[in-house]
């Protein structure tokens, strides 16, 4: 909510208010680091709901299950491969598919392992609201597009119609779609996950049409339904070049990488981490929790712990 990044994340979602441009955090480590005798690590957190509330679920259980301290750093996604690299953090629990970092760090440098499936499909695609589609059912298929163009169009867009996107930071092929597709459509940044979601509110509040980029597992979908508009037909290798896609976005299990050194060395903490693996249902729980419902990511954790002790229980043996 992510393959490569022109584009998987929302800024302060650590407090939800802001998206996907968190800013380069790099360069903070945890300030448990060094402590002698302290068992600390420190998680990466993306940018999205999703992505919190995998770490609030495993912060919540490596410090009441495990006796650690947990640090938390947001960090955008490709910065966060280098600061897993670096060690200035130990694990990231949602990636999207970054193929040229994994090369870099995890084939070449080996300065990062993979952690497994996180247990969660990802997908990013193009929707439009289903009230929309149920009265205009062609605007499904992205052919018809240009069709709606006009219906679509918005004071940001200009003279096109609009497609909106989340962050720039996200994984997002959306300006060479539009191109390469030749749709008059203008990409139209809201600048984060939460001011998207804001504004999709607005628009479904409203019953007006939009067009946009979107992702699942999303809890918003339970809210605002949402169809999705088909693209020319994924095919390995088809988005390749980044200035010549023109395919639909592919169908990622999401994976969880560790800092190698971390993964040799991380004792209980890391074998946790690599046994993490619950599934979209479990995630999306969470994340209405938590963006919804407006409680904390610990309270969203604790609540969640408390009721699925039969699926955590297997991460800690």
């Amino acid at each position: 909510m992510r393959t490569r990044t022109s584009v998987v994340a929302v800024a302060g979602l650590l407090a939800l208010t802001t998206g996907c441009g968190a800013a380069d955090m790099t360069q903070q480590a945890s300030p448990f680091a060094g402590a002698q005798g302290t068992k600390s690590l420190t998680l990466s957190v993306q940018s999205w709901v999703g992505a919190q509330s995998n770490v609030a679920v495993a912060q919540y259980l490596l410090e009441h299950e495990l006796g650690y301290r947990v640090d938390t750093v947001q960090i955008d996604e490709v910065p966060a491969w280098d600061a897993l690299s670096q060690g200035r953090v130990d694990a990231l629990l949602e990636d999207w598919g970054h193929p040229e970092e994994e090369q870099r760090y995890v084939k070449d440098k080996k300065t990062i392992v993979g952690a497994g499936d996180l247990g969660v499909t990802g997908h990013i695609g193009w929707y439009v609201p289903t009230y929309f589609a149920k009265q205009h059912p062609d605007v499904t298929d992205w052919k018809n597009l240009n069709k709606y163009a006009d219906q679509l169009r918005t004071p940001e867009s200009g003279g096109k119609g609009q497609l909106m996107d989340g962050s720039p930071s996200y994984v997002t092929n959306d300006k060479a779609l539009v191109q390469n597709l030749d749709l008059d459509y203008q990409v139209v940044f809201a600048g984060s996950e939460a001011a998207q979601i804001t504004q999709i509110k607005q628009f479904a509040k409203e019953k007006k049409p939009f067009l946009t980029y979107w992702y699942s597992p999303q809890w918003l979908f339970e809210k605002v339904p949402m169809t999705e508009v088909t693209l020319p037909a994924y095919k390995e290798g088809c988005d390749a070049d980044p200035a010549k896609v023109a395919c639909a976005y592919p169908h990622t299990p999401l994976q969880k990488y560790l800092n190698a050194d971390f993964a040799k060395d991380g004792g209980a903490a890391a074998r946790f981490l690599k046994k993490f693996n619950w599934t979209t249902e479990d995630q999306n729980e969470v994340s209405l929790m938590i963006a919804e419902q407006k409680l904390s990511p610990e309270e969203a954790a604790k609540k969640w712990v408390d009721s699925h002790e039969s699926t955590w229980k297997k991460w800690l043996s």
